[in-house]
């Protein structure tokens, strides 16, 4: 008897094994790996891992915004179940919209009032809460602290001021021995990056936001032709002919290695900049970008990352649970503490471990709250055209290929034909 008793007790023990192991599911999450992103996202999933018992599969995604949405459309058309949760572009959710699960069945309002109203509403759909968000971005301006206060310069206010005083700075080092200083390092790469800084170039000069709000485009004006005008100068003077080809990870390797004063990026170089091994850890100042002028007002372009459910998923209800892990209150805290990773919950500014690791999320709230968004709710479907067309309209431009002036009278057609009189 006990032979056959522990026969029996082998066997329940084997089944209740096996079905634990069914009842155990593998997910999938893409993030991405600019900075800090991809061991932070690591991290966020173990911990959930940790807790339910199902596990996650990290999936890597091309760092340029431009590859990772074309990959994703890919994927999505195949109604490929290969990864159930993606890390999507704020001007992302019109377009991917028919892929996405609707949030909101598995997610309440007690939940989404946290998050900035602002993107609550970009995430929402036709009705449906297609995303939550996970990190919300401006871009914002690196200064090296120990260069102005060794030429007696203050942040620049202006762009004229920053050309002037990036002119100056770089001359000057490279007589001192540094023939590598630039003056300033940005995003001019034909992707849509560029679209961000071109975009924060021209609304900082009056001349709008490429479509207003009615769904005219309005990218040909003289304050948009005055923007690009200033930009180009820059290429070859207080930028190197290279930064044509960079993106936010050359830019920061450029200035991260000491040898640039100035540069425009996301509030993620941050901590990059400060940490341990950084070359200038401990002379970064950060301040909003310049105006265009005396006319002109300081802005950043609205950037950000959410999190969404594949509809093709085969365990929805659990990606969705990750999903508010992912995105709740005390991770988005640990983010912004390990990577200065901008929070999408307003009561993080206010918190005193967060500001204490990145002080400027407390002086550039405004710039945060009020950036100015790419028309990617006015486009719709037609964005990621809308965006193309730009960048390669103002690389041209930047390039030397041709004037800024028939470049943007060119882009106006363009985007008027393509918005089919501003119907959209």
């Amino acid at each position: 008897m006990s032979t056959l008793l522990s026969k029996l007790l082998t066997l329940l023990l084997l089944i209740l094994i096996s079905g634990g192991v069914a009842r155990a599911a593998t997910l999938s999450i893409s993030c991405g790996a600019v900075g800090k992103e991809l061991s932070l996202c690591r991290q966020g999933v173990e911990a959930w891992s940790q807790r339910t018992g199902h596990h996650v599969k990290v999936v890597a995604t091309p760092n340029s915004a431009t590859e990772r949405f074309a990959l994703y459309q890919q994927i999505l058309a195949s109604h490929s179940s290969d990864i159930d949760i993606l890390q999507i572009d704020v001007v992302w959710p019109g377009t991917l919209a028919p892929h996405l699960v609707d949030l909101s069945q598995y997610i309440g309002g007690d939940v989404t009032q946290q998050y900035f109203p602002a993107l609550i509403a970009n995430n929402t759909i036709a009705g449906k809460l297609v995303a939550l968000p996970w990190f919300t971005n401006a871009g914002v301006l690196y200064y090296r602290k120990d260069l102005l206060k060794k030429y007696h310069a203050q942040p620049p206010a202006t762009w004229q001021q920053l050309t002037a005083t990036a002119r100056r700075i770089q001359d000057a080092e490279r007589r001192a021995g540094n023939p590598r200083m630039q003056g300033f390092v940005f995003q001019a790469k034909g992707y849509e990056g560029l679209t961000c800084d071109a975009l924060e170039w021209i609304d900082s000069f009056g001349g709008g936001a490429l479509v207003d709000a009615d769904g005219t485009v309005t990218v040909d004006n003289p304050r948009a032709v005055a923007a690009l005008q200033l930009a180009a100068s820059w290429i070859g003077d207080i930028a190197p002919q290279g930064v044509l080809n960079y993106d936010e990870e050359e830019s920061r390797g450029v200035f991260q290695s000491g040898n640039a004063v100035f540069m425009r990026n996301w509030p993620y170089a941050w901590a990059l900049g400060n940490a341990a091994d950084s070359p200038i850890r401990g002379r970064i100042g950060v301040v909003a970008l310049p105006a265009g002028g005396p006319d002109g007002h300081q802005t950043g372009t609205l950037g950000g990352w959410q999190l969404a459910v594949s509809r093709y998923s085969q365990h929805p209800e659990l990606a969705a649970d990750l999903v508010r892990h992912l995105t709740a209150y005390a991770e988005q805290k640990r983010r912004a503490i390990a990577g200065s990773y901008n929070p999408a919950i307003p009561a993080l500014y206010r918190d005193k471990e967060v500001l204490a690791a990145v002080p400027f999320f407390g002086t550039l709230y405004t710039t945060f709250e009020h950036a100015v968004a790419r028309p990617s709710r006015i486009a719709g479907s037609k964005y990621a055209r809308v965006s193309a067309e730009f960048y390669y309209a103002v690389h041209d431009v930047l390039s030397g290929k041709t004037e800024a002036a028939p470049a943007l009278a060119a882009l106006q057609s363009k985007l008027t034909r393509l918005s089919r009189g501003g119907q959209w």
